[in-house]
């Protein structure tokens, strides 16, 4: 985040035709992502950097499960675009709602098929510094500790209108410090006059440690197959609760989202390890019947297994 205020700012464009790739591309993120819906992907991320934060678009053909973080010392803002339903560390965000989550924290998205989100990272001093320039009083504390801001409707549009021209702009503009200064007095409304939710209660903070501690066992042992009664007996949970629990946090099922992450392993490992056989990549991730695992993996991903190896990461 070292910009020049005096040079114009870079639009950067970025298409990509798989996931991890795509999770690569936004700048000083973190990020790992599953696909969970069928079909070919497409991911295309339009991203400005200014001094003091980064204002990017990233729309993606196929429902993802994403696992991000943001670098230290700042906060992210997500504008989500699409009507689809967003889910935040389980949350489901209502209409008009911003998602907020600090750096150096990682956090888990669900977003659905054909799906636009607009993001604002912002380094804390900047935020605070511009907040008392404006006029804007800000709980940094709870904000840290939120995930949801309910915020006034016209706000949010004239935020997400006010990105959008940004990003329509992108290199014609000449004046760093202007352009953010526009996202900041565009952003920080939300933030002030936004009712902040309190932090998940106590019985989803449950159920999302019983969806992790799942997704982790699968992942300590991904070369054995997993039933649900596998998890039930190493979580102590009843079948039901299990059941409840991944509908609740993922909408979906146990066994459906374990096959998502094992074939989103397996299509990580065919990119990366390109001399291992894909038999063998299949047997890693404890899929014994190759037929029905290439049956799976291309109407999850669009494509066969060994079609993989073409799509280089970059």
């Amino acid at each position: 985040m070292n910009s020049d205020p005096l040079t114009a700012p870079s639009l950067r464009i970025v298409e990509a035709i798989d996931a991890d790739e795509h999770a690569a591309n936004l700048t000083d993120w973190e990020q790992c992502y599953d696909q969970t819906t069928a079909g070919v992907f497409h991911g295309l991320l339009e991203e400005i950097q200014l001094p003091g934060l980064q204002v990017f678009r990233e729309s993606t053909s196929q429902g993802m499960r994403q696992s991000c973080c943001v670098w230290p010392d700042a906060v992210w803002c997500g504008l989500p675009y699409s009507t689809g339903n967003t889910r935040i560390n389980g949350r489901s965000a209502p209409v008009d709602s911003v998602l907020v989550r600090p750096g150096n924290c990682e956090f888990e998205l669900l977003t659905p098929a054909d799906y636009t989100i607009f993001g604002v990272v912002v380094r804390k001093d900047t935020l605070e510094n511009a907040a008392q320039r404006l006029g804007y009083s800000l709980d940094w504390e709870r904000l840290q500790n939120s995930e949801l801001v309910q915020a006034s409707p016209t706000a949010r549009r004239q935020c997400i209108h006010t990105m959008s021209d940004m990003l329509q702009a992108g290199a014609s503009q000449s004046d760093r410090k202007t352009l953010e200064y526009s996202a900041l007095e565009a952003l920080l409304p939300l933030l002030d006059s936004g009712v902040v939710e309190d932090a998940a209660r106590h019985s989803l903070a449950r159920r999302q440690r019983i969806v992790q501690k799942a997704r982790e066992h699968l992942m300590a042992h991904r070369d054995q197959t997993v039933t649900a009664l596998d998890l039930c007996e190493h979580l102590h949970v009843s079948r039901r609760t299990l059941q409840y629990c991944f509908e609740d946090v993922l909408g979906m099922t146990p066994m459906h989202y374990l096959r998502i992450l094992r074939l989103n392993g397996a299509r990580r490992d065919l990119r990366r390890k390109p001399d291992r056989a894909v038999r063998d990549v299949a047997a890693d991730w404890s899929f014994w019947h190759f037929s029905q695992f290439a049956s799976d993996y291309r109407k999850l991903f669009g494509h066969s297994p060994s079609e993989a190896r073409h799509l280089s990461l970059h």
